[in-house]
């Protein structure tokens, strides 16, 4: 099986916003980069929202979007997973990431969204009994993944609707 391994956060001090989803896909793992299958939807809705240029180089994007007080991070440092999908994570395999930390060094977080259901049963499964942060609304999005059959659009609206400011 394979041992899968997550990035480092995307994140400056005064993020706002923390996007996180479960565990990087293989073309995100192979490319070294958030989302980088080229039929997710992430960067084409955060440039919708955040106001940057979705084609843009990864560099400049990642730029715009923690300019714009977005965070990206996954619940799992690491999992065993063939493949992509979510459902293909063993069971017992999922060791999650330090929010404990990352909320201490970014405590402007108001609102964390979770990238789709996997994310959001990951952290309330595993972070969330032993993290003592408070002021933080927890929201579960549709999923941007191209497994994930939603139209953009609806996609979009619910995404827009959590992180744009009132």
């Amino acid at each position: 099986m394979s041992l899968v391994t997550s990035f480092p956060p995307l994140a400056r001090p005064q993020a706002r916003a923390l996007v996180l989803g479960s565990m990087p896909g293989v073309a995100s793992l192979t490319a070294q980069q958030y989302y980088a299958h080229p039929r997710n939807h992430f960067w084409p809705i955060m440039a919708n929202i955040a106001g940057f240029d979705a084609q843009a180089p990864y560099a400049e994007r990642v730029d715009a979007l923690t300019r714009a007080g977005f965070a990206v991070w996954d619940v799992l440092q690491s999992c065993v997973r063939p493949g992509s999908l979510d459902s293909a994570i063993q069971s017992g395999t999922r060791i999650p990431n330090d929010f404990t930390a990352f909320f201490a060094e970014h405590p402007s977080i108001a609102r964390v969204c979770f990238n789709g259901t996997e994310a959001q049963n990951s952290f309330t499964r595993h972070v969330l009994p032993g993290l003592s942060v408070k002021g933080v609304d927890y929201v579960r999005l549709p999923s941007t993944s191209p497994a994930h059959a939603v139209p953009f659009a609806h996609k979009l609206a619910a995404w827009r609707a959590a992180l744009e400011p009132p």
